[in-house]
């Protein structure tokens, strides 16, 4: 008896590291010490110690059942940047700047090309939040999970100023909303996405011409990751008072969480165009919209708050950075919590 007869291929483990260095080594900032393989990752604070009052910031997060897709359709390249951006988003809402990234990914059997390419979209997030892959691990678990399934959860730390952090308490009455759009479904909810269509590769891989692709490559879409939008912003001189990050319990649960006591947030529905995958979910699963609002983003990933006088500014950041935005609301006196308009 040995190790790989108990269900642990160590030369797999190997082979998946050297697979993956290449796309690891991409991601790679000034400040990492040492290479891919060591007991942990380096990173110098170096760069930092020009700031005033030097604050990490840290999220950990995974992907859920959004895996249960990509093992159907047999599609792991966009997984990772999932992981990622449900990470660094978090990171960016307290006005951090995403410093390294490190990824746990639990299987059932080591396929060293398939983790590879699971890297490969953590590696590219990464790179868009402008964060390096230090390190990670990669775990067989014979026995415990089929052979076919894995899990990927990550772990990002950043650094803001103090002064520069963003915490909600300055929003006041008439501040406005300023919405950046989302990418579709991004990586919540996908529980109820399940029970509403079928999992399997013919539904999958059915066109719908409301969506103008399959369903499956409109559900995989990854996450938006907005670092440079949010960096934009910043560079632009807007000082932001409010960032919501809507994940898992939409708006109900995600846009108070940036609110002082004695402010509601109205967001005008009218403002924007609900994207067709969030129609298509709703009828199809017959889901009541108050409950749609309260699991998805509804084409809403970020909403920040501003001072009336930047929202045009604070849009035309985020445009040029890339990203979809516009003015979705306002601030008003009353009850914490948001109201739809």
């Amino acid at each position: 008896m040995d190790y790989k007869k108990a269900g642990v291929d160590i030369e797999a483990g190997y082979k998946s590291v050297e697979l993956m260095k290449k796309y690891v080594k991409e991601t790679m900032r000034p400040e990492v010490m040492g290479g891919l393989g060591g007991f942990s990752g380096a990173f110098s604070l170096d760069a930092i110690k020009n700031m005033e009052h030097p604050v990490l910031l840290s999220g950990t997060d995974g992907v859920g059942t959004k895996l249960k897709l990509a093992m159907v359709l047999d599609r792991h390249d966009t997984i990772g940047i999932d992981c990622v951006a449900m990470c660094v988003n978090d990171v960016v809402c307290a006005g951090g700047e995403p410093l390294f990234f490190l990824d746990y990914i639990a299987c059932g059997k080591n396929y060293p090309e398939k983790i590879a390419t699971i890297v490969k979209g953590v590696a590219e997030g990464c790179k868009m939040a402008g964060a390096a892959l230090v390190g990670g691990e990669t775990a067989e678990h014979p026995g415990m999970m089929p052979e076919d399934d894995y899990d990927i959860a990550g772990f990002a730390v950043g650094v803001v100023d103090q002064k520069d952090l963003i915490t909600g308490e300055e929003i006041k009455p008439g501040d406005t909303l300023v919405a950046i759009a989302s990418s579709g479904v991004h990586s919540n909810g996908f529980s109820l996405v399940r029970k509403v269509f079928e999992m399997t590769a013919e539904s999958l891989n059915t066109y719908y011409d409301e969506l103008g692709q399959t369903l499956g490559e409109a559900l995989l879409t990854p996450t938006r990751i907005y670092v440079k939008a949010l960096q934009s912003v910043k560079d632009a001189g807007v000082t932001v008072k409010g960032c919501s990050h809507i994940t898992g319990g939409g708006f109900y649960e995600n846009i108070p969480r940036m609110l002082p006591e004695g402010i509601n947030a109205h967001v005008n529905r009218e403002s924007y165009q609900i994207p067709a995958i969030f129609r298509l979910l709703q009828e199809k699963g017959g889901i009541a919209e108050q409950m749609m609002y309260n699991t998805y983003n509804m084409g809403i990933g970020m909403l920040l708050a501003v001072e009336p006088a930047d929202a045009e500014k604070t849009v035309a950041a985020i445009k040029a950075a890339g990203e979809s935005a516009w003015i979705a609301g306002t601030c008003r006196a009353g009850e914490k919590g948001v109201t739809l308009c």
